[in-house]
């Protein structure tokens, strides 16, 4: 069985993690109530629960009509669905429903409220890109998702951020006597909005880092899942930008930022050191001996990303066995 370090430490921050963005949507409401009353205290209180749930409950439906989900048969696609569900009895979870996005984006996803309703799918785009063992490494992270069940908290804490703007928004242009308080935790709420965003990525980050030690813990080679990265980057720079940005809000979903494509080619190129277009177990073992060193700037973009910068993720990857 693959070795693979730091999961226990994924898991905690991610705990703490939405530990802390609850506490604050919760320190946020309770603000709102001591200043505007019971009554507010109520109506905001509903409010959150409500569109948590809604995104809970509609969230999935959401995401197969975004991105134009068709699920197959066995007798469609028998060998996917053998791949899956030769991965699902590894995970220990219930074999997923399978799809195939009409994207032309190779890339794959995995979406659901809890593992007896999780789905799998893959895009158009990736069918032909990948090797099998590409291919089943990639299913390998999305299913590690599912086991992981961080589909449903990335669904749910990413409403806190919106919970925020709609307080602000409200509460800094309300009138009456309570105005000026009003507008203070207006403000308080804009500046939570902003932080709450970067811990939802920040947490997004996370679960991707997770997902990749899944799919070695499931027996597929960290250099096959290096490999399909690095292609799924390529193929992600050659769509247009409009194909792209019709997905945009839905990047999150995907196994790398494609937003960040041809930022993240010049910094992989020199990873293929034979230009052979994949990354072998040996480029792979090169890449776990050098230092990496992100620029400010790149750590910034990493900052606003949904993944993890691509470069640190597979050297990550290279430290596994």
């Amino acid at each position: 069985m693959p070795t693979v370090p730091n999961v226990w430490w994924l898991k905690i921050r991610m705990f703490l993690l939405v530990a802390v963005l609850f506490g604050i949507i919760y320190a946020l409401v309770a603000a709102v109530s001591t200043y505007l009353g019971f009554g507010n205290f109520i109506f905001y209180g509903v409010l959150a629960v409500g569109m948590t749930l809604l995104q809970y409950l509609i969230g999935p439906s959401i995401v197969g009509w975004s991105m134009g989900v068709k699920y197959v048969s066995e007798k469609d696609e028998p060998e996917l669905h053998a791949m899956v569900e030769r991965l699902a009895k590894k995970s220990g979870i219930p074999k997923p429903k399978i799809g195939i996005s009409r994207l032309g984006i190779p890339n794959a996803f995995a979406f659901g409220r809890w593992k007896s309703d999780g789905r799998i799918c893959f895009t158009q785009g990736i069918m032909n890109l990948l090797s099998k063992k590409e291919l089943e490494a990639v299913a390998g992270h999305e299913l590690s998702h599912l086991k992981h069940r961080d589909v449903a908290v990335i669904t749910l804490i990413s409403v806190i951020p919106m919970i925020a703007w709609y307080i602000a928004w409200n509460l800094m242009w309300s009138r009456g006597d309570n105005r000026s308080n009003a507008a203070a935790i207006g403000i308080f709420a804009f500046i939570l909005y902003f932080v709450t965003n970067l811990l939802v990525l920040y947490a997004s980050r996370i679960r991707e880092y997770y997902a990749d030690a899944g799919s070695v813990t499931l027996g597929n080679e960290p250099h096959s899942l290096a490999s399909a990265l690095y292609k799924l980057v390529y193929g992600s720079a050659k769509c247009s930008r409009h194909e792209l940005k019709k997905v945009e809000g839905m990047k999150a979903f995907f196994a790398n930022d494609i937003s960040r494509a041809h930022d993240d080619i010049r910094e992989l190129a020199a990873l293929d050191f034979d230009k052979s277009g994949h990354i072998d177990a040996e480029e792979l073992a090169q890449l776990s001996e050098r230092h990496i060193k992100l620029s400010g700037l790149d750590r910034l973009m990493e900052l606003m990303s949904t993944h993890p910068n691509m470069l640190k993720r597979i050297k990550v990857l290279s430290g596994m066995k």
